[in-house]
């Protein structure tokens, strides 16, 4: 029986991981550098520390730059970007009906606090979740369990009684590492990249229900 869902929220819920890379490629392109998504990538779900593009343009280039100059440019144009980006096909389905069933709704992202946070409360969808767990509330981040382990700890709610909702590859292997139903909704970014282990894979979260997804995911167990 599911008791809980657990959202990833960076390429999940808003498409930032998509409009994130493309800043940065554009800040690089500046330069003259290309940013290859192969380096990029090893980020995306993960800790945000993995692979520094500021570092990688200052030794492409061989010479140290303004970092704060550089943050500054990438966010304009991060924010030019993202403006029109609001909430994923179906998420909010999914949330809704979640919550018409009485399951309980989880957040678990590798990214800080004050981003999520912010992000969560520009679409409206805040009050969803009654447990969230960001990069400050664990050691290890994602393709590590723990931030799935603790909201499941806080639902009181066994592993093999939850299911995630990831975008990447690093997400993914966090959550069947917890040992939970994992389904992956690859983003425009992500949509290319190697998953190791999954339960269901969707194009997007309107391709098919919450209801119908649990039937599926609980059938073949």
């Amino acid at each position: 029986m599911i008791e809980a869902v657990v959202f990833d929220f960076d390429g999940l819920i808003r498409d930032t991981e998509t409009f994130e890379f493309y800043s940065f490629q554009e800040l690089l392109l500046d330069y003259g550098i290309e940013l290859p998504l192969d380096l990029y990538c090893s980020r995306i779900g993960g800790h945000y520390k993995s692979f520094d593009p500021y570092e990688f343009l200052q030794q492409s280039i061989g010479k140290t730059l303004d970092r704060e100059m550089l943050r500054r440019l990438r966010r304009e144009k991060y924010d030019k970007l993202i403006i029109h980006q609001m909430t994923l096909p179906g998420v909010e389905n999914y949330l809704n009906e979640a919550k018409r069933l009485g399951i309980k709704i989880g957040l678990a992202s590798s990214a800080p606090r004050d981003w999520v946070m912010p992000n969560l409360d520009e679409l409206g969808l805040t009050q969803y979740f009654s447990c969230i767990r960001t990069h400050e509330d664990a050691i290890n981040v994602k393709p590590a369990p723990d931030l799935y382990l603790q909201v499941l700890d806080y639902f009181c709610v066994k592993p093999i009684n939850a299911i995630a909702l990831e975008d990447s590859p690093n997400g993914a292997k966090a959550a069947k590492a917890a040992g939970m139903y994992c389904i992956i909704v690859p983003n425009k970014l992500t949509s290319e990249l190697p998953f190791e282990s999954y339960d269901l894979r969707l194009k997007s979260l309107e391709e098919m229900d919450l209801t119908t997804a649990i039937r599926l995911l609980t059938i073949a167990s």
